[in-house]
């Protein structure tokens, strides 16, 4: 397959929407961990919009991160700018978002509706490693932007004609 010289408009809306998924799912988890806490204490569970609002999003952000990953696979996507370790790093905080994408809402759908606690564990403790990772990834796409000024940000902002 032919690597493409930038992304499609799908993959760009789904880069985008996932992103803007995220942030909300940040502030959502306090409903969910007070229904979660209920649940481990044998009380009845008083899931609350916010809750079922944070698993909702999940659902879909994992549906949308899964039809990215099937385009990558089946379109391919643009080289990592840069040489040797940066491209390396990029290849990586890539994959290991992907892998967090996925991971996280599975933990976390496997938690509330499975009740496995070691997955409700995990499912908190990726909530820094996609925050540290999403920090790495603006600061890298910053950096190439405004730093090396190689108009990288033009990959996600412009579908490939």
């Amino acid at each position: 397959m032919p690597t493409p010289k930038g992304y499609s408009r799908t993959q760009i809306s789904l880069h985008w929407i996932v992103a803007i998924l995220l942030v909300p799912q940040l502030f959502l988890e306090d409903g969910i961990k007070g229904a979660w806490r209920a649940v481990e204490r044998g009380e009845p569970s008083q899931t609350g919009t916010l809750a079922w609002l944070h698993i909702g999003l999940g659902i879909v952000i994992l549906l949308l991160v899964l039809w990215r990953l099937g385009l990558r696979f089946t379109r391919g996507a643009p080289e990592a700018l840069g040489a040797g370790l940066q491209q390396k790093a990029a290849g990586l905080v890539h994959w290991l978002l992907y892998a967090l994408l996925i991971v996280t809402p599975m933990t976390g759908l496997a938690a509330w509706f499975g009740g496995i606690a070691s997955a409700a564990e995990v499912h908190e403790a990726m909530k820094p490693a996609i925050l540290i990772l999403a920090v790495l990834h603006i600061a890298a796409a910053l950096w190439h932007q405004f730093g090396l000024k190689d108009n990288l940000l033009n990959r996600m902002r412009q579908p490939e004609a």
